[in-house]
């Protein structure tokens, strides 16, 4: 399965960790990415407040680029990335706007291409030819799956799931064989790029995340956004010092999630790299839980006890 890939500027810098993870397990399962020649910044966040003529013609450049490169569909794993790419392709549909915004990329934009998220390449692949994949199920997790607020949102625009009470992320880990949790915040929003200019903010809205999270049993988070996971796994120390409350929650990527459960190490998908990770005695008895585990992944998780011992 081949797709055209638009990485954004996150996964190729601050989040890249992401674009690992991403890479490994959509690897494993016989997805071939395929990224955009000569990509630019997508405007997310700001440029629509500067000037909306350009926040409409970053987007619809990395369209052109696509659809000239003869791809029918888009991924773009970043929820602020593939909203900017979706809100242009329903602009061009006005044949006015498509012709203007032709004019300052220079090149033909037609909004054919179909932009899709983690999520959706999940299910184009299928639940079924995912779940027989699995060779280590995630039977020890009880994970908290947060969709924010760009996700699912503007319904009119991404036009997927419900906005209100998603449950895409929530079937996946399900053929992972983890459990989930019904909580609260969801689909609330966790501050994004607010992080840099109101950091009390971000704290504030990250704390009622993860303190709600970890009300309702979750031992983790599952999320799909870059954005998402720097607030949530970057901040959660200063979130614990801030409120006085440990969390010691790990937010994994979907993409981390599925290549676990395909028996991919934390090393291959960057989970060694985040803020939080779980402790060698999580990752022990995850894999004692499961009846299937193999025994590369049990040596992985010796391994991992051993190097703990040794520091």
């Amino acid at each position: 399965m081949n797709i055209g890939y638009y990485p954004g500027c996150a996964l190729h810098g601050s989040s890249n960790d992401y674009e690992q993870s991403l890479k490994a397990s959509l690897n494993a399962l016989g997805v071939n990415l395929q990224e955009l020649n000569d990509w630019i910044c997508c405007g997310a966040t700001a440029a629509h407040a500067l000037n909306h003529k350009l926040a409409m013609a970053l987007p619809a450049r990395n369209l052109a680029l696509a659809e000239r490169d003869g791809h029918k569909e888009i991924f773009a794993p970043c929820p602020l990335c593939s909203m900017q790419l979706l809100k242009v392709r329903q602009a061009v549909q006005d044949s006015k706007i498509r012709q203007e915004l032709s004019q300052i990329v220079e090149a033909e934009v037609r909004g054919e291409a179909r932009v899709l998220n983690l999520i959706q390449v999940i299910e184009q692949i299928g639940l079924e030819r995912l779940q027989a994949a699995v060779t280590t199920p995630l039977e020890a997790m009880n994970a908290a799956c947060y969709y924010g607020c760009l996700l699912v949102r503007p319904p009119a625009v991404v036009n997927f799931d419900d906005f209100e009470q998603p449950k895409s992320m929530e079937a996946i880990l399900a053929v992972l064989g983890a459990k989930t949790v019904d909580w609260n915040y969801k689909t609330e929003c966790c501050g994004a790029g607010m992080t840099m200019a109101d950091e009390d903010t971000v704290l504030e809205l990250a704390y009622k995340i993860l303190s709600n999270a970890s009300a309702h049993g979750a031992n983790c988070l599952v999320v799909a956004c870059p954005m998402c996971h720097v607030n949530l796994d970057m901040k959660q120390a200063a979130v614990e010092r801030k409120y006085g409350q440990r969390f010691g929650l790990t937010v994994y990527y979907l993409s981390d999630v599925v290549g676990l459960a395909l028996g991919l190490s934390r090393e291959q998908l960057g989970v060694d790299r985040h803020f939080v990770t779980a402790g060698a005695a999580e990752a022990a008895k995850a894999v004692a839980a499961s009846p299937a585990a193999s025994t590369a992944a049990k040596a992985k998780v010796e391994s991992a006890g051993a190097a703990g011992a040794e520091q």
